[in-house]
């Protein structure tokens, strides 16, 4: 397997890992309850581990930038299927705008490892 591939399947992980964790974050229901509480936070672990093995090949801008950005949309997806949130023409248009940014970054930029 080559290390770039393998760069972008720990920072999958670490994306899975950050979004599963923000998900529980609302049932942790500020820190009371001992469960969720925990495996939040040991999920946030995971994906800082997970993130710090794809910095072994990836940029850092680059690879914060795809986690960060991967993560936001994928936890809005969520937000709205699961948790049934409504979003407005403002929420749309931003979340549009950062899948234009990692779709730029991964498609056009140098900065990216290709």
């Amino acid at each position: 397997m080559s290390p770039l591939f393998t760069a972008y399947l720990f920072l999958s992980g670490a994306i899975a890992s950050e979004v599963t964790a923000t998900m529980l974050l609302q049932k942790t229901e500020q820190f009371t309850r001992l469960g969720p509480t925990v495996t939040m936070a040991l999920l946030y672990g995971l994906s800082f581990y997970l993130l710090s093995h794809a910095l072994k090949s990836l940029p850092l801008g680059v690879a914060y930038a795809l986690w960060g950005g991967v993560g936001i949309v994928l936890t809005l997806i969520i937000s709205v299927t699961v948790f049934k949130q409504s979003l407005d023409w403002q929420a749309i248009t931003g979340v549009g705008l950062i899948v234009a940014g990692v779709v730029m970054i991964n498609a056009f930029s140098k900065a990216a490892a290709h």
